[in-house]
């Protein structure tokens, strides 16, 4: 297949809209199913550059979750304890354990389950039939991945009435060193960002404590290849090897520390006990159920719980969470890790980032204030290191 066309661009009014290669060789995909759109490539082709690097730099099967071209997560393959499983909505998934990639896209779905919904979902390995029973029941745009098992595809095909999109990509299709695009009928030029995210990214370390542990390095290449394929400026938490808040396409630096950071509370939220036991009605379906989960962890909680509307959705009233005890969870949590995408310019992201329990820092460095945010991680015992490597991406 040389050229596919599309129904339209990015809005209806955007035709004629079609993918090809310009160079008129085959185009590296086969589409097994459905009918993807534009905004569905555009997803597909930056989700799965980021799973294939993320699976190259820890050999571990890693999964993403895509919404609107930035990840709501990314993860890789590792088992999720009694308590993410209830709150990811894994808990019942027989198997789940045995399949390292059903794994990372239960922790990729689950970090953001608001902003997940409807998503695009990429795999860096062969989709088997545990991580296919998993996608099936979620609300999902389609998948990409390098191959599928036979029952994996037959589960697949059924989603959406037969209508789901499932793309298969030739996992040893490398682009040219050169892309291109257009805006406004001008063309841009530039080299493919082909920079290296691995370990040694990390050795240049600035603060008096440091010493990083094998798991905040890894948790560190998670977040600066999340933020390598996600819309700039851009900040990513992470812990226990997933991505737990991204905050995505801000024009301020703390505007992103802060809307990570708030993500990445409400992912830990998410695991309270409180959270956990919610007496949710059986009918509550799970969109329904991360709406309400939202709402109660918010400070609008009395929204889900007041006593003209908690019988709509529980089978007894829950007593809130409040905020002392919110901030007195969060105040135990400690070893999460922080990317950002250029450097932080004022010592409040750090300030901000210290309120989400984040212990390791990873940043390009070259602010003119580059003493005063060491300083800031100093006074938090913080470890950071300066990456010299900005991760712009539009």
């Amino acid at each position: 297949m040389k050229e596919f066309e599309l129904k339209y661009g990015c809005n209806p009014n955007q035709k004629p809209s079609k993918i090809y290669m310009e160079n008129g060789a085959e185009l590296p995909i086969k589409i097994l199913n459905g009918k993807p759109g534009y905004i569905n490539f555009l997803d597909a082709f930056n989700s799965w550059q980021l799973v294939k690097e993320i699976k190259q730099a820890l050999g571990v099967p890693a999964a993403t979750s895509f919404k609107h071209v930035s990840p709501t997560s990314a993860a890789i393959g590792v088992p999720l304890p009694e308590k993410l499983k209830k709150a990811c909505f894994v808990d019942d998934i027989e198997g789940l354990d045995s399949s390292p990639l059903a794994c990372a896209y239960a922790r990729a779905r689950g970090t953001d389950r608001m902003s997940s919904f409807g998503d695009w979902i990429a795999l860096s390995d062969e989709c088997d039939e545990i991580t296919a029973k998993l996608v099936a029941r979620e609300v999902s745009d389609g998948i990409i991945a390098p191959g599928y098992t036979e029952k994996a595809l037959k589960i697949l095909k059924a989603k959406r009435k037969g209508t789901y999109n499932i793309v298969q990509i030739d996992e040893n299709y490398i682009p040219d060193e050169i892309e291109k695009k257009q805006v406004f009928g001008i063309t841009f030029q530039q080299g493919r960002n082909n920079f290296k995210i691995d370990e040694e990214l990390l050795s240049d370390i600035v603060t008096k404590n440091n010493e990083f542990p094998e798991s905040a390095k890894r948790d560190l290449i998670i977040a600066l290849i999340t933020l390598k394929y996600t819309q700039s400026n851009s900040v990513c938490y992470a812990v226990d090897g997933q991505a737990i808040g991204v905050g995505a396409g801000q024009q301020s630096r703390i505007h992103c520390t802060r809307l990570a950071g708030n993500k990445a509370d409400i992912w830990h939220l998410r695991q309270h006990d409180k959270v956990l036991n919610l007496p949710f009605k059986d009918e509550i379906k799970r969109p329904d159920r991360d709406n309400c989960i939202d709402v109660y962890i918010s400070d609008d909680y009395e929204d889900v719980i007041g006593d003209d509307v908690w019988e709509n959705f529980f089978t007894q009233k829950p007593e809130p969470l409040t905020r002392e005890e919110k901030k007195a969870y969060l105040s135990t949590i400690t070893g999460v890790a922080v990317g950002s995408d250029a450097f932080f310019p004022f010592s409040d992201n750090i300030d901000r980032a210290a309120k989400s329990g984040v212990s390791y820092i990873a940043e390009p460095g070259g602010s003119i204030r580059d003493d005063v945010v060491i300083d800031a991680c100093d006074k938090y015992g913080m470890v950071m290191a300066f990456t010299k490597m900005r991760l712009f991406h539009h």
